[in-house]
């Protein structure tokens, strides 16, 4: 009991990845708050972590199916995964939903002002991300691959700056999406909300959750494993 306590929710992800659906209802970050560990995260949030660790537990007990094992992947096929995945989804949902959340911002905002300030969030959040992948699918992820055929040590420099850097912007991404779930109040709708404001709250709660997972692959994952190399 106490070994779960004292691991790192993203470490617990790593080795199970059915608990990120514990983490999300309890609202604990796995990705970029990964590196805390069990009790300090429940700690953090003010939660029973008796109770988490319950959940967690039913979990180790009961057989685990799942398809994927990401911590065993090979780092050249997990970036692919990665880029045809969640990169093609950031890439795929932002168009909709810049347009999305500033339409409902032009219609609503008077009655609901907090839409303005989502709809000013995610322009940035979508700005910052599309940059961010690029940096990914042209210089960091060749350079993993590249180190694991050749072992450059120039390519050991560029992994070692780059992750440098995108822990800093995932960070931001990841309060970004907090600060614009804290607004919704964790997307939930309005009595006056239209279609829009229905959908857009829908895709913005998949964008959160996708962005958790990508996250998680790259921070808890990829980065420790990629710096090892």
């Amino acid at each position: 009991m106490e070994k779960i306590i004292n691991t790192k929710v993203g470490d617990i992800v790593t080795s199970d990845f059915r608990t990120a659906n514990v983490f999300k209802k309890a609202g604990i970050d796995f990705c970029c708050g990964g590196h805390l560990t069990l009790g300090e995260a429940c700690k953090d949030k003010n939660l029973d972590v008796e109770q988490i660790q319950d959940e967690l537990l039913k979990l180790q007990q009961s057989t685990n199916d799942t398809t994927h094992n990401f911590n065993e992947w090979e780092l050249g096929f997990l970036c692919d995964y990665i880029v045809n995945t969640h990169h093609n989804t950031v890439r795929r949902m932002i168009p909709d939903l810049r347009e999305y959340t500033k339409k409902i911002a032009s219609v609503h905002g008077n009655n609901h002002p907090e839409l303005l300030e989502i709809a000013q969030l995610f322009a940035i959040l979508s700005n910052e991300l599309l940059q961010h992948l690029q940096k990914e699918e042209e210089i960091l992820f060749p350079a993993v691959k590249d180190i694991l055929k050749n072992s450059h040590s120039e390519s050991r420099e560029i992994i070692q700056s780059e992750i440098e850097r995108m822990d800093k912007e995932h960070a931001f991404a990841g309060a970004t999406m907090d600060k614009i779930n804290e607004l919704s109040k964790a997307y939930a709708l309005p009595s006056d909300a239209c279609n829009t404001y229905r959908l857009t709250y829908r895709l913005l709660e998949e964008f959160e959750d996708d962005l958790h997972i990508h996250v998680h692959l790259e921070n808890n994952i990829l980065y420790p494993k990629s710096l090892n190399l």
